[in-house]
C-alpha cells in the first residue's frame, strides 16, 4: 500500500517553536531556562519526516540509498557550507591564535559531521567556554547525520527480511536507547548529552509515528485534547527545566512526547493547536528554522566577544538586534541558498552533486588544517599579545585539585576524596572552603598565604553551597552539598566556614537560610562575594588591549556586579557574618588588577583565577586585614614575602 505524505504547516510551526526556544535560551531571555530542548523537538520531527519519506519509497519499491543521500546533501550541505565559511571569516579577523586553532578543529569536525564527538571531548554544553565556540551548536546536526547513516540501511534490510517485526524491533531499540540515556544523564552526563546512541530514541519516536505504531485519532475532540497536552508538555520542557537538570533521559520525555502527540494527532485531521501552529508568520519561522539555527549562535558569540553588531546600548536592545540580524541572515540563506539547491534537480546530476560536496568538504578541511598547522596565524598579533592569549588554554586541573577536592562535570560525587580534602590538622586552625569553581579557585592562594591554617576543600562545578539545592540541580551537587551540611559539619568542628560561589540574585534567599543554619550550629562563616568578572575571557581582552595599545579595554568589558555585591554585604551584616567584597578589596575606581606575578593574567577566562591570580588575591585580602592575622599565625608582611 502506498503511503501518502502531505505538507503539514503545523510541523513547520513546531519547527518555529523549536528554533525560537533555542534562540531565547542562548540569549538568556526571561524564563526560557530549558530552551535547549528545541533540539529534541527537532529530533522527533526529523525522525518522523525522514522515515516517512523512506517508508513511502520502500512501499512502492522505489527507494534508493544514493537518492536519499543526494536529497540530504541538497537539504543540509549548501546552507551549512555558507554558514561555516562566513563564521570562519569572522574567526580569522576576531579570534586570537589559540582561539583560531580551537575553532579550526571544530570547523573540521562540523564539515565531516563529527562535531558532537569533538565537543564531547572538550567540555560540557552548559559550561562557560561554549560562549567562545561559534560552532558548538552543530553537534545536533552531527547526531542527525550519524543517525541517518544507519536508518535507511536498517529499514531496507528490515523490509526485506523481517518486515512483520519491524515495529517491535524499532520499539525495542528505542527503549534500549532511552534506558541508556536515562542512566547516562546521571552517570555520564556529557557523553549522554552529545552521542547518538543516547539520542536515538528521540529520533526513533518520530520513526514510530511514521510506522503507524500508535492508534489513529478519529475524533476532533480527542485531537484537540492530545495536541493541547502536547503543547503543555513542550512548554514544561522549555520553561520547567534548566542547564542543571540531568539531561536528556527522563526529563527529555516531556518535550519529545509533547512533539510526538502534536505530530501524530495532526496525521488524522486538524485541531485548534494545529491551526495556531499553521499561522503564516509562525510557519515562516519554521521554514527558515534550519538557517536560523545555523546563523543565530555565531552571531550571538561574536556579538558577545567583539560587539560586531552594536556597542554602548542596553542588554535588551542588544538582544533584539541579535534576533533581528539572525532572522535577516536566515531569510537570505533560506531564499538564496536553501531553496535554489532544493528545487534545482537539473543543473546538478547526482554524481556531480556528490563530487561538488566532496570537493567543498576538502576545501573547508584545508582551511581548517592550515589554521591548525600555522598555530592560528600568530603573525596577526604582537608577540606579547600572543603570549598573554596563550593563557586561554590554561590548565587549572592541579591547583583546583580537579577530580579529588573539586568535582568538575567530568567526574561524579563518588570521586570526591573526603579523606584527603577534609583531613583536619589538630596543630592548626581548620577552615573549610565550600562552594563551586569560584570557591575552588581560592584554595591555592588561601592555602599558601594562610600559613597557620589548614584549608579544607569541598567544591563542585555549578554547585551552590546552600542547604536547599535548586530543583534538578543534579546528583553530584545534591550528594556533596548534603554530605557537608548533614554529615560533616554537624560531626566535625571547623574554625571557619568559607563560602564562595558564582552568585546570582536568586541565590540570596537560600544563602540567607544557609547562614542561619550555620549560626544555629555555632559555625563561624566568612562569606565571599562575587568575583570580579568580565563579559569575555580576560586574556583575550588583554591581548586586544596590547594589540591596539588601549589599556581601557578590560575596564570597558568588566561586568558590573555592584548591586549584587551590596545586597550580599547587607545580608552578611544582617546575619552577623564576615563578608569580603572582591570589587572593593581589589579595585580602585574602575581599575582592577589584571595580572598576577610574572605577567600572568589574573584570570584565565571570564572570572576564574590563575594560580598566580589566586595567590595575589589571597595576599591582597590578608594585607587588607580581611583575613585577620590572628587567625593565620602570620601578618601581612610575611604574606607579601617581605
Amino acid at each position: 500500500m502506498e503511503r501518502k505524505i502531505s505538507y503539514r504547516p503545523d510541523i513547520d510551526g513546531l519547527r518555529a517553536i523549536a528554533v525560537l526556544s533555542v534562540l531565547a535560551y542562548h540569549l538568556r531571555i526571561g524564563p526560557v531556562r530549558g530552551g535547549f530542548v528545541g533540539v529534541d523537538i527537532f529530533f522527533v520531527i526529523s525522525g518522523y519526516l525522514i522515515s516517512a519519506i523512506i517508508l513511502k519509497d520502500l512501499a512502492v519499491e522505489k527507494f534508493s540509498i544514493a537518492n536519499f543521500y543526494a536529497r540530504r546533501i541538497r537539504r543540509i550541505f549548501p546552507a551549512l557550507v555558507v554558514a561555516l565559511l562566513g563564521t570562519a571569516i569572522l574567526a580569522y579577523f576576531y579570534f586570537l591564535p589559540t582561539e583560531l586553532v580551537g575553532f579550526s578543529k571544530s570547523l573540521l569536525a562540523a564539515v565531516f559531521s563529527t562535531s558532537n564527538i569533538y565537543f564531547c571531548t572538550q567540555s560540557g554544553y552548559f559550561s562557560a567556554p561554549i560562549e567562545t565556540q561559534p560552532l558548538i551548536h552543530t553537534w545536533s546536526l552531527a547526531v542527525e547525520e550519524q543517525f541517518y547513516l544507519f536508518l535507511p540501511l536498517f529499514l531496507v534490510l528490515a523490509y526485506r527480511h523481517f518486515r512483520q517485526k519491524l515495529r517491535l524491533t524499532v520499539i525495542l531499540i528505542a527503549l534500549l536507547s532511552f534506558i541508556v540515556s536515562a542512566v547516562g544523564a546521571f552517570a555520564f552526563p556529557i557523553s549522554t548529552f552529545y552521542l547518538p546512541h543516547t539520542r536515538a530514541w528521540e529520533l526513533l519516536l518520530g520513526v514510530l509515528i511514521s510506522l503507524e505504531v500508535f492508534p489513529e485519532i478519529r475524533t476532533t475532540a480527542l485531537r484537540n485534547i492530545l495536541t493541547a497536552v502536547g503543547i503543555v508538555l513542550i512548554c514544561a520542557g522549555i520553561f520547567g527545566i534548566s542547564s542543571t537538570t540531568p539531561f536528556p533521559g527522563l526529563t527529555a520525555l516531556a518535550p519529545c512526547v509533547g512533539t510526538a502527540l502534536v505530530i501524530h494527532a495532526g496525521r488524522s485531521g486538524r485541531s485548534l493547536v494545529g491551526r495556531v501552529l499553521s499561522f503564516k508568520p509562525v510557519v515562516f519561522i519554521g521554514l527558515i528554522s534550519y538557517s536560523l539555527y545555523l546563523w543565530h549562535w555565531p552571531i550571538i558569540v561574536f556579538q558577545g566577544m567583539e560587539s560586531i553588531l552594536t556597542s554602548g546600548v542596553s542588554v535588551r536592545v542588544t538582544k533584539l538586534i541579535c534576533i533581528a540580524v539572525s532572522i535577516v541572515a536566515a531569510t537570505l540563506s533560506w531564499k538564496f541558498v536553501e531553496l535554489p539547491f532544493r528545487r534545482d534537480n537539473k543543473s546538478f546530476s547526482r554524481g556531480l552533486l556528490f563530487k561538488l560536496a566532496s570537493a567543498t568538504a576538502v576545501l573547508i578541511a584545508a582551511v581548517g588544517l592550515s589554521a591548525v598547522v600555522s598555530r592560528g596565524f600568530p603573525s596577526r598579533y604582537p608577540q606579547k599579545a600572543v603570549q598573554v592569549a596563550s593563557y586561554l588554554d590554561y590548565d587549572s586541573t592541579a591547583y583546583f585539585r580537579d577530580g579529588t577536592c573539586f568535582i568538575s562535570s567530568s567526574y561524579k560525587a563518588s570521586d570526591y576524596d573526603a579523606r584527603k580534602c577534609l583531613q583536619q590538622d589538630p596543630s592548626k586552625k581548620n577552615y573549610l572552603l565550600f562552594g563551586d569553581s569560584h570557591a575552588a579557585q581560592l584554595w591555592y592562594g588561601l592555602a599558601h598565604a594562610l600559613g597557620g591554617v589548614n584549608v579544607l576543600q569541598a567544591t563542585a562545578s555549578g554547585c551552590k553551597p546552600t542547604v536547599e539545592q535548586p530543583l534538578f540541580t543534579g546528583a553530584t551537587c545534591e550528594t556533596l552539598m548534603n554530605y557537608i551540611y548533614s554529615d560533616y559539619l554537624p560531626k566535625n568542628h571547623v574554625d571557619r566556614l568559607l563560602i564562595a560561589a558564582r552568585w546570582q540574585d536568586r541565590d540570596l534567599w537560600p544563602l540567607a537560610h544557609s547562614l542561619d543554619w550555620a549560626k544555629d550550629h555555632g559555625i563561624r562563616v566568612l562569606l565571599f562575594g562575587p568575583m570580579v568578572q568580565y563579559d569575555t575571557a580576560l586574556p583575550r581582552l588583554l591581548a586586544f588591549s596590547i594589540r591596539g595599545n588601549d589599556p581601557s579595554i578590560p575596564d570597558e568589558h568588566r561586568v558590573d556586579e555592584h548591586e549584587l555585591d551590596d545586597a550580599m554585604a547587607k545580608l552578611a551584616t544582617q546575619k552577623g557574618v564576615d563578608y569580603i567584597s572582591f570589587y572593593k578589596s581589589l579595585c580602585v575606581g574602575r581599575s582592577c588588577p589584571e595580572f598576577g606575578a610574572d605577567g600572568v593574567p589574573l584570570q584565565f577566562d571570564y572570572g576564574h583565577l590563575t594560580k598566580e591570580g589566586s595567590l595575589l588575591v589571597a595576599q591582597r585580602l590578608l594585607a587588607n586585614g580581611e583575613l585577620p592575622p590572628s587567625d593565620t599565625g602570620q601578618g601581612p608582611e610575611s604574606a607579601q614575602g617581605k
